[in-house]
């Protein structure tokens, strides 16, 4: 059993693309704030009815702003994510035939997907009727179309965000939010007699209009009370948003071939920021249907690839593939606990310690090496996490196997 190398550079690279979204919708956002800054900048020299008039008027003028943004980030959002399931599926039916022989390339099915997929997903509560969602199968059964295999509209429906909402009440959410936070700090700022300046400074931060040279996190962390924080949430949403479709794409396609493929991979990456659900998922197979897909949380990027039988196909399979982890590539086949647990390459003892205490902190990693020792190392990263995903406390810890030891 063997797994493209090219399937573990997708992931790299779906990161990278929701950074590239982001950063789009982030610059509009930040435009947005900063114009109605160098607006604030202005009322300073105007008499005391004149200046409220006018920042009401800015004020005014923000929120009716913002909530274009949302509208415009909705439809943006929307688009991307329809171009990506797109080519996440011809990318993912590619690999799949690479991974055959030449002879057998013609068996694997591809996805049909429906132009209505992203839109329903981005804008669609699952909770509420959908017309729209419906006309998928109403045209297939209409028409009496033979079986397919496709990504509809009524699927996309059942894609929300980890805490239930759709992409479009989330853009909706951060326009609101920021338009009271800028006009509380506002308000504050000139109840309490602070300089314009400053309250612009604490307003945006560093940045200026038309940034272009950043990118979607250097923006938020240059930015101030009215930016860092949409900035932030709104990376979240189109990581977390490229990461469903980027998934549910790649997983039709594997569940249309099943006489290729069974199972799946579920796979992490290999690096200190990795949630704890996903450190204790990475490297373990289920069947398609029954076992969990990423995001499994904001900012998730996890992904799947496709476990294929090579045995049972009577097919050589390619050499064995590489996945990235921070410290360069690594075997594709070593999960996250043993990734932790081991020396890479250039890495001395002390570097390891540190990595291990980056991920879970101090005291954690000791618990994770005695663990490491006794069961393993992605059977000691299951036994630091609860059943719900989340991480066990210091306290529960100790309570199971007792005092930290180095």
């Amino acid at each position: 059993m063997s797994t493209p190398e090219a399937l573990y550079r997708n992931a790299i690279d779906l990161n990278r693309y929701s950074n590239s979204v982001a950063r789009r919708l982030i610059n509009a956002y930040n435009d947005i704030i900063i114009d109605a800054v160098n607006q604030l900048r202005t009322i300073d020299e105007l008499a005391a009815p004149v200046k409220a008039a006018r920042l009401r008027a800015i004020l005014a003028q923000l929120k009716d702003s913002l909530a274009t943004w949302a509208g415009d980030a909705t439809e943006l959002t929307a688009l991307e994510l329809q171009g990506l399931a797109e080519l996440q599926s011809e990318f993912v039916t590619e690999q799949l035939a690479r991974a055959l022989p030449a002879g057998a390339r013609d068996a694997v099915r591809t996805v049909e997907i429906s132009p209505q997929f992203a839109q329903s997903v981005v804008t669609t509560d699952p909770t509420q009727i959908n017309v729209v969602a419906l006309s998928d199968d109403l045209f297939a059964a209409v028409q009496g179309a033979p079986q397919t295999f496709s990504l509809t509209a009524a699927q996309g429906t059942m894609i929300t965000l980890p805490n239930g909402q759709v992409v479009q009440k989330a853009f909706r959410g951060i326009a609101v939010d920021s338009a009271e936070r800028f006009s509380q700090v506002v308000r504050q700022g000139l109840l309490t007699g602070e300089p314009t300046p400053e309250i612009a400074k604490r307003l945006i931060g560093n940045l200026e209009f038309g940034e272009t040279a950043r990118t979607a996190r250097q923006l938020a962390q240059a930015g101030g009370q009215a930016t860092a924080v949409a900035d932030n949430q709104i990376l979240t949403l189109v990581r977390t948003s490229v990461n469903q479709v980027a998934n549910s794409a790649s997983q039709q396609v594997y569940e249309a071939n099943q006489d290729i493929t069974q199972r799946y991979k579920y796979v992490a990456t290999l690096d200190t920021r990795t949630s704890s659900i996903c450190r204790a998922l990475d490297g373990k197979e289920f069947e398609y249907g029954k076992g969990p897909t990423p995001p499994q949380h904001f900012n998730c990027r996890s992904v799947t690839v496709p476990v294929i039988n090579y045995e049972e196909l009577d097919f050589i399979p390619p050499p064995p593939a590489k996945r990235a982890s921070a410290q360069g590539q690594v075997d594709a086949d070593i999960t996250y606990g043993e990734w932790l647990a081991k020396k890479q390459k250039g890495e001395s003892d002390a570097d390891l310690l540190v990595r291990q205490a980056k991920a879970l902190g101090a005291e954690k990693a000791k618990y994770f090496r005695r663990l490491a020792k006794k069961h393993g190392p992605q059977a000691a990263i299951a036994k630091l996490v609860r059943d719900d995903g989340s991480e066990l406390t210091l306290e529960q810890l100790r309570a199971r196997y007792g005092p930290a030891k180095s």
